[in-house]
């Protein structure tokens, strides 16, 4: 099934991000984080980490927990070391297996963070991965020293899912 965010933040980009190296596009109302990383695993094994949360839960060092369905419409809850004492519950507004997916924390005018993830099959079944998020709202820049840093945990989690999928994938 395929289905499309209709939200702004969706179209909004950060910078063109190189290798597994966070970017970062601030002003004063919007933040937009963004990493990509080749990874030596075929799209079919890198969705399968990325939406198997039990999974995920073992291979991503970022969370502390993680739990709900990656399913349109549903919810996924997690919390992060950076924010202990929050937890994330996005919802999945997109799914587009296995290419993208789009989770959104939607508080629309205080504030809006919306995640895509988007995999892309490349030569001899590699995949380029990436996730971008955007936040925009009213509230943003009187958060945004409290916010954990998107782009070190970014970098980790493309560095940990190339790990877990090139491991589970035979050479």
């Amino acid at each position: 099934m395929t289905t499309r965010s209709t939200g702004r933040l969706a179209t909004a980009m950060a910078p063109e991000p190189q290798d597994g190296k966070a970017t970062t596009a601030r002003t004063t109302f919007r933040l937009a984080i963004a990493v990509t990383k080749s990874i030596e695993a075929p799209t079919t094994t890198v969705w399968s980490l990325l939406t198997d949360l039990r999974a995920q839960s073992k291979w991503n060092s970022t969370l502390t927990s993680i739990e709900g369905k990656v399913a349109l419409g549903e919810r996924v809850s997690f919390k992060v070391p950076e924010a202990p004492r929050q937890t994330f519950s996005p919802k999945v507004v997109a799914y587009e297996e296995p290419k993208s997916m789009v989770w959104r924390l939607n508080r629309w005018p205080l504030l809006v963070g919306e995640r895509t993830y988007r995999l892309t099959p490349v030569a001899h079944g590699s995949t380029e991965f990436t996730i971008h998020e955007v936040f925009q709202g009213l509230l943003l820049p009187l958060i945004a020293k409290s916010l954990p840093d998107f782009a070190a945990m970014f970098e980790r989690t493309v560095t940990d899912l190339k790990a877990a999928a090139e491991a589970a994938t035979p050479a």
